[in-house]
């Protein structure tokens, strides 16, 4: 198992983020468009800042992996609304993401 955060020297680091739930105690995989799991992905994140004390606007540089990156664009619209400060960001398309998924994404953060 890994941990959803860790806190270290006034930073919160996120890892890495996927489209899903938790229903019952199993994990649900989020489906439908790139959109619906950009906000599934953000909603996320929110959450894991949140419980480490910090948040999405106190949020510093972003790593964001695609499985195909021709779904950056939809993405993109998504992730403005939850980013306006828009931290430094990188995309990377990964051939493979864990659990199947199309989007993963890890933060830093500052408390």
């Amino acid at each position: 198992m890994q941990s959803q955060a860790i806190k270290a020297n006034g930073f919160v680091f996120v890892s890495g983020q996927m489209p899903a739930t938790l229903e019952d105690g199993k994990i649900k995989l989020t489906e439908g468009t790139v959109g619906d799991k950009a906000h599934a992905v953000c909603r996320n994140a929110a959450t894991v800042l949140e419980a480490a004390g910090s948040s999405l606007e106190k949020v510093v540089k972003v790593t964001v992996f695609f499985a195909n990156l021709d779904d950056f664009a939809e993405f993109n619209e998504v992730y403005g609304g939850y980013f306006p400060q828009r931290p430094a960001r990188s995309a990377i398309e990964a051939k493979r993401l864990p659990a199947g998924v199309t989007l993963e994404m890890e933060l830093i953060a500052v408390e």
